[in-house]
């Protein structure tokens, strides 16, 4: 794909904020009513965290689920719009910031978790993020990701690294522009975690209830030597 995808990603995340918004707080996404939800949100609560850095919150479904249960969460997202949207629940905490701008200085604090559910779609910009987790987690903290699994996401295409098109199944036809995506092979996220010294302690494989097929991979990494 040409360059300047990453770019593709963020505007097709201003274009779709409001339906992704109205999907979201109307249940309108069969997975993760039935799946993934509730896969990110047992995992984080299992580590018992004061403090949470949600990285690309959108329109913060998850950092209120977890200040429900006492957490102090930060919300960070590139979309204004969908900040916005978070913001007039009046819960957790939330900020403007491209992943690129994510440092310890940056973010002032250091956190028990950091989470991305279903948020790391580049190639440069995820990278980015995963060496600047460690530096803003506490000791014994640790970096949990979702992502669809690569086994089912990759389809008929060749199983290695590489930018794909895009496409907003699961989602209502109002959806338009789909963001491309980085794939990466099983192999590629845990070099990912381990190339930045971050432990994989658990990788779990949801499997929806219903189709009992995989529907995503959950990895939790922990801050190495700490």
């Amino acid at each position: 794909m040409k360059v300047g995808t990453e770019q593709q990603i963020i505007d097709s995340w201003h274009k779709n904020a409001k339906p992704w918004i109205r999907a979201v707080r109307e249940g309108e996404i069969e997975s993760r009513l039935f799946v993934t939800n509730k896969a990110i949100v047992d995992t984080v609560l299992q580590r018992k965290p004061k403090t949470v850095l949600d990285i690309g919150c959108g329109e913060g479904w998850l950092v209120r689920k977890l200040t429900k249960h006492g957490i102090d969460v930060l919300g960070i997202d590139v979309v204004p719009e969908l900040l916005e949207s978070a913001s007039r629940d009046n819960t957790g905490r939330f900020q403007t910031m491209a992943y690129e701008d994510i440092s310890a200085d940056a973010l002032k604090q250091k956190f028990d978790v950091a989470v991305c559910n279903f948020s790391l779609l580049g190639k440069k910009s995820v990278e980015h993020v995963f060496q600047q987790v460690p530096t803003v987690l506490n000791a014994g903290g640790a970096f949990i990701v979702q992502t669809l699994h690569p086994v089912v996401a990759c389809g008929d295409q060749p199983y290695r690294d590489g930018w794909r098109q895009g496409s907003w199944a699961g989602c209502n036809d109002v959806f338009g522009n789909p963001p491309p995506w980085y794939f990466r092979t099983l192999e590629s996220w845990e070099s990912l975690f381990m190339h930045n010294g971050l432990h994989l302690t658990q990788i779990a494989e949801p499997i929806h209830p219903k189709t009992r097929l995989l529907v995503s991979v959950v990895f939790v990494g922990e801050v190495a030597g700490k």
